[in-house]
């Protein structure tokens, strides 16, 4: 998924915008987040930090996975996303376990040491800057033998019957973003291992989660997928043909009488990929 926190392409939207479409998103990769969190294995009582936490929905599921006595730091650049976080976790019975601080992932306002563990989510790995120098900025405020996570959505099969048609979607400037042509291979997030021997971290693993949905869909995951459709391939037109256009809007648009979320057996998968290492002090 192309992280609506940094977009690439296209026009960049309002903060409201973003945050109803981070809002959305979370109806597919709430089930996935919870499988990611539950395979770090927290310990109970610890402290993180969310970098890059958005409008904070993965920050109170992380202090959930460290309740009763834990604490998890929400952070993030935009300071409206954080009143939108800081509403909902109000409304959530663990608002006293969670608190929401502007900063800038490169340069954390945290003192060397402060959390058990940092983990961050279509940021770190996908914004557009050196991966190895935000590592070693989240290491830094993490205690030694504490882990440094970081997920990003990974890929997707969305457009069930049009394998072809998808691939060239995929393929455009905007589907494929930020991983564009004057990218360096080593810089592509499935190589992130390799950024964490570079930032000195240790041990470092990789494992991918998977996300599934299939007819008949409810009507906030088909409110899901219709922005996720918008997010993934909003603004291509210009890299396809006319005929390759004209037939992902027919799949695409609700008001098509071949909407393809209409169909009685729609399927549709995405992945997350999440890399974990140690750190060493």
């Amino acid at each position: 998924m192309g992280n609506e926190k940094n977009s690439f392409a296209g026009k960049v939207p309002d903060t409201d915008t973003i945050a109803h479409k981070l809002y959305l998103s979370d109806f597919l990769r709430e089930p996935v987040i919870r499988s990611a969190i539950q395979a770090l294995q927290l310990p109970s009582g610890s402290r993180g930090l969310d970098a890059g936490c958005g409008i904070g929905s993965h920050t109170l599921l992380l202090a959930e996975a460290v309740a009763p006595a834990g604490h998890v730091t929400g952070l993030d650049l935009s300071p409206e996303l954080l009143v939108h976080a800081r509403e909902i976790a109000e409304k959530s019975s663990l608002s006293e376990r969670v608190s929401f601080q502007e900063g800038d992932v490169s340069k954390l306002p945290f003192d060397d040491d402060t959390f058990d563990w940092v983990w961050s989510v279509d940021c770190v790995g996908f914004i557009p800057a050196e991966p190895v120098p935000l590592l070693k900025e989240l290491a830094r405020v993490v205690k030694r033998s504490g882990s440094v996570a970081i997920l990003v959505w990974s890929s997707q099969q969305l457009l069930l019957g049009y394998p072809l048609l998808e691939a060239q979607l995929n393929a455009t400037s905007f589907g494929i973003a930020p991983f564009v042509k004057s990218k360096r291979p080593e810089l592509h997030f499935l190589r992130a291992l390799g950024w964490f021997r570079d930032a000195g971290l240790k041990e470092p693993t990789a494992r991918t989660f998977v996300g599934d949905v299939h007819a008949p869909l409810s009507d906030d995951i088909r409110s899901a997928l219709m922005s996720l459709f918008e997010m993934r391939w909003g603004e291509p037109q210009s890299e396809l043909t006319r005929e390759d256009w004209a037939e992902y809007q027919r799949l695409s648009q609700p008001e098509s009488s071949d909407f393809i979320l209409n169909l009685p057996d729609y399927y549709a998968f995405f992945t997350y990929s999440m890399f974990l290492s140690k750190v060493a002090k």
